[in-house]
């Protein structure tokens, strides 16, 4: 197309030096004033709803390959918001921990609650933010990715291979969400958590997952009662049994927490499980109520 401009301009030049020092009827001498003014350039933002073969931290143009999402893919982007304020203001683009990330976070939290239909952190899912590359950065570049991935299993957080979307995945049946398992506790530590059918033998169930407070990674990690405190409030409520000083006799509890760098970056889910470690349970505590989940 500029080729195209550039000729028509030459041409025009060379026939109005033809034609004399005067101007033809109806123009003027000046060849600047009746050409639009270039449009202004415009900064590449990523689209929504679209996948890609696999995951990013840093959103680099020439990495960018979106696919179709019936086609084999690892990562979803579920939205793109914009950075403002002092994060937007910055000549790079906000590090780990930052405010800006912080903020970028919690949208992408919020946006992707919304798309699969519940708390991400109850099903086998994984949220990434993506920040435009440097030089991106230093061109004007302001947007973030929430890119969505299914998990092969709660232990082992490696993004699987999908051919459809995540919309809608922890509504109805489901079948990301996590519901029984069989842990390997070795002394106080759990080895694996094994999902199982409900239905099956089974001696752990997820029952919710505790928004822990802002505070520091260490400060969290040192006081493990108070999260133990905290899931059993959660089993509680979901078996329906009083949440007072029995409960600690009628079952245990195990949590997974976010990595360290996740925590900087905002994330305070803390998934929680319901244990019972002396005998086998065969169907779902859920309401099951103080019959369900007896003192013992």
């Amino acid at each position: 197309m500029r080729r195209w401009w550039t000729a028509v301009a030459a041409g025009a030049a060379a026939t109005l030096a033809l034609a004399g020092c005067g101007a033809p009827a109806g123009t003027d001498a000046d060849l600047t004033d009746d050409w639009p003014a270039p449009a202004a350039a415009q900064a590449f933002v990523p689209a929504a709803g679209v996948c890609h073969h696999g995951l990013q931290d840093v959103g680099y143009l020439t990495a960018y390959h979106p696919v179709d999402c019936a086609q084999s893919h690892r990562a979803e982007t579920v939205h793109v918001g914009t950075l403002t304020g002092a994060a937007a203001d910055r000549s790079t683009p906000p590090p780990a921990g930052s405010p800006g990330m912080r903020a970028a976070r919690a949208e992408c939290d919020r946006e992707i609650n919304k798309v699969v239909g519940a708390d991400w952190r109850s099903g086998r899912l994984g949220v990434t933010v993506v920040l435009p590359s440097p030089p991106a950065w230093s061109g004007g570049a302001r947007w973030f990715r929430c890119d969505l991935s299914e998990y092969t299993s709660l232990d082992e957080t490696s993004a699987k291979a999908r051919t459809s979307s995540l919309k809608g995945a922890l509504t109805g049946p489901a079948p990301l969400a996590h519901r029984c398992f069989n842990p390997k506790v070795s002394k106080d530590d759990v080895r694996e958590m094994v999902a199982i059918s409900c239905t099956s033998r089974h001696h752990a169930e997820f029952v919710g997952v505790w928004q822990a407070p802002d505070t520091s990674y260490d400060a969290f990690t040192r006081d493990t009662l108070k999260v133990h405190r905290a899931c059993r409030t959660l089993i509680a409520k979901y078996v329906k049994v009083p949440d007072n000083g029995d409960l600690q006799y009628r079952a245990g509890s195990i949590f997974y927490h976010p990595y360290e760098r996740e925590w900087r970056n905002g994330n305070r889910g803390v998934q929680c499980f319901l244990w019972v470690s002396d005998r086998a349970l065969t169907r779902s505590m859920k309401g099951a109520g103080t019959k369900g989940l007896p003192i013992t």
